[in-house]
């Protein structure tokens, strides 16, 4: 009976599930025609009778590339003519967490502490000068976004983390402050509207809602640049870099084409308030499912649940094999739940279509149904 369950729920979604519903948090889902245009440019980059990865980074046509994606940044985040700089870097998010303190730490620095990542940044900062971690959510494992907390008034910067891919939370309000802002927005950049306009510095991994592994956007205000006293090493120094326009060595040519590609789709989707809309549908549709379905348990506090990562438990644990079996077969993959949390994570990028998301709460009924 079961069985025959299930092969009437996966032939309702005949089209969807005998393909893959990629769930993975990074690097991540991709739309298909942004893939195809890659794809065909490591072949021959327009007409051009040479590979994207074998045109040098100083020509034409990839200065034109990397100026194209540098004005889509800008533009989707709302800061053309605002003093802002749209860098790519390499080196991942992990590098900015040094890069941060090293252009703009002198005295002291304030760190919100959310998740793995917020933690790690905490630890590079550190090396530079004071760090005041200002709140944290370590003690109930990261469940929560901090709230209620005094922000001291002689802070170089205070840094957050906006998304916390591991954990599953996200800030719904961003702080009201004088002090320089930073933000790690590596998980949701570009995933829903906000006026970007109130940080200094955000940075994002390309690798899951922009592009392939390989690049980071920066997005710099420069006026809070040379500022510190010591002396910066070149590769590491926001101003050189800002100064040749991402081009002070070799960039990583197909990550920035990728993501150049990737910002053409999400304009072309309606931008930023067009794709938050559909990840907040995607989000309620999960949500909803675990909270209805006694066999599922949500990880992070419902007011602080991300929209990007959504992470849950089973309620009972020895259905582990029975529901990872049904995701298998309905080709859901990358819902394994990181170490630290355990359980199940799906990410609900901007290029997951809504339709993996039903798939994967039919998953869910159908266990329920059985159990």
């Amino acid at each position: 009976m079961y069985s025959q369950y299930l092969q009437l729920k996966l032939k309702t979604f005949n089209n969807i599930a005998m393909k893959f519903h990629n769930f993975s948090a990074g690097p991540s889902v991709l739309p298909k025609e942004v893939m195809h245009h890659a794809a065909k440019a490591v072949n021959e980059l327009d007409n051009s009778k040479l590979s994207l990865i074998e045109i040098s980074h100083r020509s034409k046509a990839f200065i034109d590339i990397m100026d194209e994606a540098c004005e889509r940044a800008l533009r989707l985040t709302g800061l053309e003519n605002k003093g802002y700089k749209a860098l790519f870097l390499q080196g991942g998010a992990s590098l900015q967490f040094l890069m941060i303190a090293y252009n703009l730490l002198q005295n002291k620095a304030g760190y919100l502490n959310t998740g793995t990542w917020s933690d790690k940044a905490i630890k590079e900062a550190k090396l530079f000068g004071e760090v005041v971690e200002v709140s944290s959510s370590k003690d109930k494992n990261y469940n929560y976004i901090p709230k209620n907390y005094s922000i001291p008034l002689d802070l170089d910067y205070l840094h957050l983390t906006t998304n916390n891919t591991i954990f599953g939370t996200q800030y719904k309000s961003i702080p009201e402050i004088t002090t320089p802002l930073i933000a790690d927005m590596s998980s949701d950049i570009f995933s829903r509207n906000f006026d970007y306009s109130k940080f200094d510095l955000f940075y994002a991994g390309a690798q899951k809602n922009m592009g392939p592994a390989g690049t980071t956007l920066v997005i710099v205000k420069e006026s809070i640049l040379g500022k510190v006293s010591r002396t910066i090493p070149s590769m590491l120094n926001y101003q050189i870099q800002a100064s040749k326009d991402s081009m002070f060595n070799t960039p990583p040519v197909f990550a920035v084409y990728t993501s150049m590609l990737n910002m053409r789709w999400i304009e072309a989707q309606g931008g930023i308030n067009s794709l938050g809309k559909k990840n907040a549908a995607k989000a309620a549709l999960i949500y909803g499912e675990i909270d209805r379905n006694s066999q599922f348990e949500g990880f992070a506090i419902q007011e602080d649940r991300s929209d990007m990562n959504a992470t849950f438990n089973l309620t009972d644990p020895s259905l582990t094999q029975t529901f990872d079996e049904l995701c298998q077969t309905a080709g859901i993959s990358g819902i394994k739940g990181h170490r630290s949390v355990g359980g199940y994570r799906a990410s609900l990028y901007n290029a997951l279509p809504i339709e993996s998301v039903e798939v994967l709460v039919d998953c869910m009924q159908v266990l329920e149904k059985k159990y």
